[in-house]
């Protein structure tokens, strides 16, 4: 593994597989009466957050405790950078106080990249979403998610998603979680195919290792799992679509369309879901839908991430007994 965790490009296939091999141990945990191991006791880890976020942070905070790291929480909106203090000075006074890892969230594209290049602070650095570039751990417990759905969980270690279709319908444009889970997705085999009108698809998206249609009826029929994104309207400064009726109607997941999935296809959605929008309730509460799931397997690996890059060089609960057992 390498010291920071970006992008989800920099992840090797080894690396990918290693994380969710050690992401299904770390799930061992959560069937324990105590949820908790001794791996990180002594570690002082940073939720540094800029922009707003309840599942992201709440699932790092829950992995972090439970690997019992000591933890703080830091929020832009009531601290120093609402004064006006800039990165450079957060992170250095963080590295005053000697932490070991930053789990940081920014509304800036490539704020992560600055922290962990700079030289500014001497911690493992791990990107929670940076603008509209990157969100890794999101796209590894969607692959997680994925494995464990459509190859099983004990079937899945040690493999990949090689040969599985993937489709990923809606706001590509304004979406890191679609970028980083081409690029994921991509490096562990799958064929991935992105669905979304015109206007929201990104400059260069031709560029990028998967296919393009405009048609989501035609791609359903031969989807292992369908990912659906919400619309990012707090990052849209003109009119994308003409109605919302519109867009749901063309590019909207509902019971007919489910239907045409294939009977063990999944459906997907990194939340918050905007029930009648992207997705309709029926869809959303069915159980092809994995969303709980989601959040549940973001908090193994999430413990996986950091137990690795904070100098994991055996299998984790081994590590854990041995541990205890001194």
């Amino acid at each position: 593994m390498q010291r920071h965790l970006i992008s989800a490009a920099d992840l090797t296939r080894d690396d990918a597989v290693l994380i969710l091999d050690t992401a299904e141990e770390m799930a061992r945990v959560a069937d324990r009466p105590i949820k908790k191991l001794p791996t990180l006791r002594g570690r002082t880890v940073v939720n540094l957050f800029f922009e707003d976020s309840t599942r992201t942070r709440i699932s790092f905070e829950a992995a972090e405790k439970r690997l019992s790291a000591d933890v703080i929480n830091f929020t832009a909106k009531g601290s120093s950078v609402s004064k006006g203090e800039s990165l450079k000075d957060t992170a250095q006074t963080l590295e005053a106080m000697g932490v070991d890892a930053v789990v940081i969230r920014h509304g800036a594209s490539g704020a992560p990249y600055r922290l962990a290049t700079s030289g500014w602070i001497d911690a493992a650095v791990i990107n929670a979403g940076d603008g509209t570039h990157q969100h890794p751990t999101q796209a590894l417990l969607d692959a997680f998610t994925m494995r464990r759905r459509l190859v099983g969980r004990d079937a899945g270690l040690g493999q990949d998603l090689a040969g599985r279709r993937i489709t990923i319908v809606g706001d590509v444009l304004h979406s890191r979680v679609a970028r980083s889970n081409v690029d994921l997705l991509h490096t562990l085999g799958a064929e991935v195919t992105l669905v979304a009108p015109p206007t929201l698809l990104p400059v260069g998206v031709g560029t990028w290792p998967c296919e393009v249609s405009y048609d989501l009826d035609s791609t359903l029929t031969k989807s292992d799992a369908v990912m659906m994104l919400r619309v990012q309207r707090e990052r849209m400064n003109a009119a994308f679509f003409p109605t919302e009726r519109e867009y749901s109607r063309r590019y909207g997941l509902d019971g007919d369309r489910m239907a045409r999935m294939p009977e063990h296809a999944i459906v997907m959605h990194p939340g918050p879901m905007v029930r009648g929008m992207e997705i309709t309730a029926d869809v959303a509460d069915s159980d092809r839908c994995t969303v709980i799931e989601q959040v549940t397997n973001g908090v193994s690996i999430r413990m996986a991430v950091l137990y690795l890059l904070l100098g994991g060089n055996e299998p984790a609960l081994t590590h854990a007994r041995t541990t205890e057992e001194k």
